[in-house]
């Protein structure tokens, strides 16, 4: 295995990132609900012929599979922060222009006709900028479909650990699309409860998925890590228990967590 190589430009979360996403080689097996959510942003493309499209934070290439079914356009740029996944998305979009990078500090090319981005603009130090810049790189009529998640995301964690993600509101997703002179704006909201048989198999999904606590899952105004100690696990097991316990479907004990997405379409004017 080569070792994995991170440019110095990233910032030091964005390297965190990056080198947490690289480890997740089980991701597609375990990322159930993304890949659902990859359906809905499907669903919302308003148009199977493009001229031009841009896909953002492109990832172990769940979207990038869905489009490349489905749609037809004369031009494709994939970007991903990763450079492990280069060969993959190449081998999905074989003439597509495969660009690595953080799509916040970097160029990708205007006049698009659909910029699509699947589980990703969370990830952003500044999501609601992603607007701005999509409208910047948008041609007039383009569309801007994506989704992110809403702070009731993940809320047993953030409870129960003081860490998380900052997911704005709805409300200000809404007023960042009027703001950038975005029309036909559709928000809508998919929420997922999942069970799992004890505290330790969440973080373990989590950590499958991409999303670990003692990572990458910290304020984007600080770059702190959150270390699991013996005694914070202990803890964390026994809160969940007491504040977050169900019976499943077979009737038996088992700990919830939620996922709350938002899926975002616009058009630009």
């Amino acid at each position: 295995m080569t070792d994995l190589v991170i440019p110095r430009s990233f910032s030091l979360r964005k390297q965190n990132i990056a080198r947490h996403f690289a480890k997740a080689n089980d991701y597609d097996r375990h990322a159930n609900i993304q890949q659902q959510v990859c359906q809905y942003l499907l669903a919302s493309i308003a148009h199977t012929k493009q001229e031009s499209v841009l896909e953002i934070g492109a990832g172990t290439g769940q979207m990038t599979r869905l489009i490349a079914a489905h749609l037809h356009s004369e031009r494709w740029l994939i970007n991903e922060l990763c450079s492990e996944q280069k060969y993959t998305l190449q081998s999905i979009l074989p003439t597509a222009e495969i660009i690595i990078g953080d799509a916040e500090n970097m160029e990708l090319s205007e006049e698009h006709s659909l910029i699509i981005s699947a589980n990703a603009v969370q990830w952003f130090d500044n999501p609601l900028n992603f607007i701005a810049q999509s409208a910047n790189r948008l041609q007039a009529g383009g569309q801007l479909v994506f989704n992110t998640f809403t702070p009731n995301n993940f809320h047993q964690i953030k409870r129960l650990t003081g860490q998380g993600l900052h997911y704005p509101a709805v409300n200000e997703w809404q007023l960042a699309l009027e703001s950038a002179y975005f029309k036909d704006i559709v928000l809508s909201t998919q929420r997922f409860e999942l069970s799992f048989s004890d505290p330790y198999a969440i973080l373990r999904h989590m950590k499958l998925t991409g999303v670990s606590t003692n990572q990458t899952q910290i304020h984007s105004s600080g770059n702190q890590t959150f270390l699991w100690t013996k005694k914070r696990l202990k803890q964390f097991e026994q809160d969940y228990w007491t504040y977050f316990s169900e019976k499943n479907e077979a009737r038996e004990p088992s700990v919830s967590l939620t996922y709350e997405v938002l899926i975002a379409s616009a058009i630009k004017k």
